[in-house]
């Protein structure tokens, strides 16, 4: 039996921990990158926790979180990957227009190495080609490039532009 699980509206809280813990690793090299003062990530947190429920509650809305039980802390969870499926007009290799985005993978800081990020991400990738999907994006940390080379992801050259409103 696989240790990984799709995570439900339960985990909710977790969930935003585990993303929290990607956040800081993300930015914690890059200090005026940081998206928010540690003060306004509790407001965050709270302001999510709905909505975040809500989309693990439906099975079918085009979003996917899947976790690792922590194994010495009951109720905590060890590690996460979540993803969407967005539309876009078909195209040439993808004439139904279904992509693919892996926006969070976190493992908690005192069971990295353990193959739960892996195994996760597997299990993510299972689930977007049941749904059809052909392609796959992420954005990668330079830690974690080499776990997503390994499962066959590939950097491309991305013209990327934001807007914030």
């Amino acid at each position: 039996m696989s240790l990984v699980r799709r995570a439900v509206p339960e985990d909710a809280d977790e969930v935003l921990r585990l993303r929290q813990v990607m956040i800081d690793s993300v930015f914690s090299s890059d200090s005026s990158a940081s998206p928010a003062s540690p003060a306004s990530s509790t407001k965050w947190h709270e302001e999510s926790l709905p909505t975040l429920r809500g989309r693990l509650a439906d099975p079918d809305g085009g979003f996917a979180a899947f976790v690792v039980d922590h194994p010495e802390r009951p109720g905590a969870l060890a590690a996460l990957t979540a993803g969407t499926i967005e539309y876009r007009i078909g195209r040439a290799g993808n004439p139904r227009g279904r992509v693919g985005h892996v926006f969070s993978v976190a493992t908690d800081p005192d069971v990295r190495r353990r193959g739960y990020a892996r195994a996760c991400m597997e299990e993510l990738l299972g689930w977007f080609r049941e749904q059809g999907v052909p392609q796959v994006d992420l954005n990668a940390s330079a830690e974690a490039e080499p776990l997503y080379a390994s499962l066959g992801f590939v950097r491309k050259p991305d013209p990327s532009m934001r807007l914030q409103l």
